[in-house]
């Protein structure tokens, strides 16, 4: 599958699932994404590079993690599906973040100057994409020198125990039940595969390096369940 038809796939699959995604993160995630965001937030305020920041919120979905981010500067959220645009401009405009606007683009051709971000943040969104690599050094063209990168991830969590139970829930029990409640099959059989697939967080690190970052730091969430990486523009 070349790099457009696995766009075109992915477009299509978030499509399908718009309405329901918000309700099925935080149920199969059991609201842990939330406290996610929030962790993402916090470790990217440690090293925010100015007072009043230009953030970039790459591949934004349904509008959350532009929304936690917004009360540290202004924020644009970027994404290529529309219906999830269309309900994080619902959000926005609930919540009157005038700090916060939306446009479509594509991740791997991201529609801004090189330089005009402080930061730059994703939240599940990596692994979706067709070329990993060309994601990151977009990210880190469009960040000034020094500006902060950071990103959300799936992992799988280490420990015999833990990683056989939540294998089972994560590769077994969370198809059936994202099909029950979505309607649509394929978006919740092709997570646990695309988890599966990516990187590992030490190879994760080192394409984070070779893309032109520095300072790279990798956390843990949840014994592993998710990983937050971060980093430092070279």
């Amino acid at each position: 599958m070349d790099e457009n038809e696995k766009s075109r796939r992915v477009r299509d699959m978030f499509g399908s699932i718009a309405k329901r995604y918000d309700f099925l993160n935080h149920f199969l995630s059991a609201n842990l994404d939330r406290r996610w965001r929030e962790a993402c937030v916090r470790e990217i305020e440690r090293r925010i590079p100015s007072p009043v920041p230009r953030i970039l919120d790459v591949g934004c979905g349904t509008g959350d993690l532009s929304l936690s981010f917004s009360r540290l500067g202004p924020v644009v959220g970027c994404d290529f599906c529309h219906p999830m645009l269309q309900l994080a401009m619902r959000k926005v405009r609930e919540k009157s973040r005038r700090s916060v606007l939306l446009l479509e683009g594509d991740a791997l051709a991201l529609p801004f100057a090189d330089g005009t971000f402080d930061i730059v943040v994703s939240a599940f969104v990596l692994r979706n994409l067709a070329d990993i690599d060309g994601g990151l050094r977009e990210m880190r063209r469009v960040l000034r020198p020094r500006g902060v990168m950071g990103f959300l991830e799936f992992g799988m969590p280490g420990g015999p125990l833990v990683s056989r139970l939540y294998r089972g829930y994560f590769l077994h029990l969370l198809p059936g039940i994202g099909k029950l409640i979505s309607g649509v099959n394929g978006p919740y059989r092709y997570l646990p595969s695309s988890v599966q697939t990516f990187p590992a967080a030490d190879q994760l690190k080192k394409r984070v390096e070779s893309a032109g970052f520095t300072d790279v730091e990798c956390l843990l969430l949840t014994g592993g369940v998710a990983v937050l990486l971060t980093a430092n523009a070279a």
